[in-house]
């Protein structure tokens, strides 16, 4: 099961956009890049992830898919407690194909509380 369409950042031109003018948080296996939307609406529209894994990773598609499920599994997971009105790309750096879904957890969440996607908290809860 992947991410409800809502949630899914497709466009090429939004991940350029996000890649430019987003700001970067990174932990030593993944790098995410926030944009934050600031439209004036009442209802913002939910926040959209993007997963950006290269072939420096691995050349099997094999392993790639697998993280992307692993990193897509762990969004849904958190789904509920992400703010609205963000883009988020999430960038695999090399030598991560040894890297367990526990890894990938603890690091995402990590990086999403830094970013303060996450409802309740804040940079102060990390100290």
């Amino acid at each position: 099961m992947g991410l409800p369409k809502p949630n899914r950042l497709r466009h090429p031109k939004a991940f350029k956009t996000v890649y430019n003018r987003g700001k970067r948080y990174q932990s030593s296996h993944l790098v995410m890049r926030v944009f934050w939307q600031n439209d004036q609406q009442e209802v913002k529209p939910p926040t959209q992830f993007g997963i950006s894994i290269s072939q420096k990773v691995s050349k099997k598609a094999v392993v790639r898919n697998r993280i992307k499920r692993q990193i897509k599994a762990i969004i849904r997971l958190f789904l509920p407690k992400i703010k609205p009105g963000h883009q988020v790309v999430i960038v695999v750096k090399r030598n991560t194909t040894e890297c367990k879904y526990e890894h990938f957890l603890r690091e995402l969440e990590e990086l999403l509380i830094k970013a303060e996607i996450i409802y309740g908290y804040k940079r102060e809860h990390l100290l």
